[in-house]
């Protein structure tokens, strides 16, 4: 490192090109320096807690600040059966706010029987994912909540028929027009339920006050492993607010992982993870050790030893947040 500050001292003319080149290369090598030693496992930094601004996990912040009519017509929207065809089914038919956002099957029986290829993906914190559904093939939580409208295999209706039945409810329009200055039209039914979902994050995990400053929040083990987390690759897709959910990735890379189709995911978040068994986009996993075995020997091509799964399964059960006060669990199986 100090040859690194020498080299920065100007022995060339200050503002000549050969200087400007000269001090670009040696702020790159200080660069890749300061992201190797945030990366580093604990053992190579002396054990201490790199400041949280150095770590690539970032904490779940605080809900947007929403209009609270919007917000309470949302929450009502999410649960209103008036949004399937039949009446038979809501939002939270399969996004369970009272437990982990989605469900505990592998994958979900369609209205007519069959059996969908996803595991439902939870609702909490998608709203920070930068494409929603396992194959990524939404921008907006506007757009997803449309597909899902009109999928036959979840509500089975469109926004125009959602749209007469609650004109056809004085208090629906009223609290429309509360809240939106008109009654329901498409652009503020899809709004109003967006914004609800919005809503849904889940901040105050353990590892999040960790990262805050509060070195008692995480055991030595659970440190352990988040170091193994990063030293082995797995912070490769897993990083950022929601630890996942920034990118694509092909599963299987070196050893069969879950159903090969699609090939291209979106990574998940972890997020909440110890409360969202089975895992994998088949449900294939049925417990969070399994899960992190195959990951090793699919996406690193590395046999995990039992230590090494039992640590970070610990890291990942300090992911878990809170939702209006209360830590999410599981859902019932």
């Amino acid at each position: 490192m100090r040859r690194v500050l020498k080299a920065l001292r100007p022995s060339t003319p200050t503002g000549s090109p050969f200087h400007r080149r000269r001090v670009g290369r040696c702020l790159a090598l200080l660069l890749v320096i300061t992201a190797t030693v945030a990366a580093a496992p604990e053992s190579q930094i002396s054990g201490l807690q790199a400041p949280a601004d150095q770590e690539p996990i970032t904490a779940v912040p605080l809900p947007p600040a929403a209009d609270p009519l919007k917000l309470a017509l949302g929450e009502r929207l999410f649960a209103d059966s008036r949004l399937s065809h039949d009446g038979g089914l809501t939002c939270a038919s399969c996004h369970d706010m009272h437990s982990n956002g989605a469900d505990g099957k592998s994958k979900r029986v369609a209205r007519d029987g069959s059996i969908l290829p996803f595991n439902i993906p939870t609702i909490f914190n998608a709203a920070l994912s930068f494409r929603l559904n396992w194959e990524g093939n939404f921008r907006t939580l506007e757009a997803q909540t449309e597909s899902s409208l009109e999928n036959t295999a979840n509500l089975a209706t469109n926004a125009k028929e959602v749209l007469k039945k609650l004109d056809a409810d004085p208090e629906m329009v009223r609290q429309f027009t509360k809240a939106y200055g008109h009654p329901a039209d498409r652009a503020s039914l899809l709004d109003a339920i967006a914004t609800y979902e919005q809503s849904l994050l889940t901040p105050g995990s353990r590892f999040d006050r960790w990262l805050g400053g509060d070195t008692a929040a995480l055991s030595a083990e659970e440190q352990h492993g988040y170091g193994l987390f990063k030293s082995l690759g797995c912070i490769s897709c897993h990083q950022g607010v929601n630890v996942g959910g920034n990118l694509f990735q092909r599963h299987g890379i070196f050893h069969p992982l879950a159903s090969p189709t699609p090939e291209i995911l979106r990574v998940p978040s972890l997020r909440n993870v110890a409360t969202t068994p089975p895992y994998f986009h088949d449900g294939s996993a049925p417990t969070l050790g399994e899960a992190v075995r195959r990951m090793g020997t699919a996406q690193l091509d590395r046999t995990l030893s039992e230590e090494q799964i039992e640590a970070i399964v610990a890291f990942l059960n300090t992911l878990t947040g809170t939702y209006r006060g209360a830590p999410i669990i599981a859902a019932p199986p």
